[in-house]
């Protein structure tokens, strides 16, 4: 699913034209967007929860050369899903 079906779709289903839906879509993302970068997390319920971790810098090795060399701190996002859409999930699959 791209960001195009969730316009088509909540055009069909609310019934805002494209042009409104695409910017209730873009606006949500800018919110979530934001939000993230400020390393809060964005927990939807019902969904699940986006995360913020932070890496510090680590010893690790080249695996071609084999040197050693230190791999750099950094920011990583993960997703943990609720345990609604777990179950959902696998309920659709069987």
């Amino acid at each position: 699913m791209t960001k195009a079906d969730i316009i088509e779709r909540i055009h069909e289903r609310v019934g805002f034209s494209k042009k409104e839906a695409s910017e209730v879509v873009e606006s949500v993302f800018e919110v979530m967007k934001n939000r993230l970068e400020d390393g809060d997390t964005v927990k939807l319920s019902g969904f699940g929860k986006f995360v913020i971790n932070d890496k510090v810098p680590r010893k690790g090795r080249n695996p071609q050369s084999g040197e050693e060399i230190v791999i750099t701190g950094r920011r990583v996002l993960s997703f943990k899903p609720s345990q609604v859409l777990k179950k959902t999930i696998n309920s659709a699959w069987r």
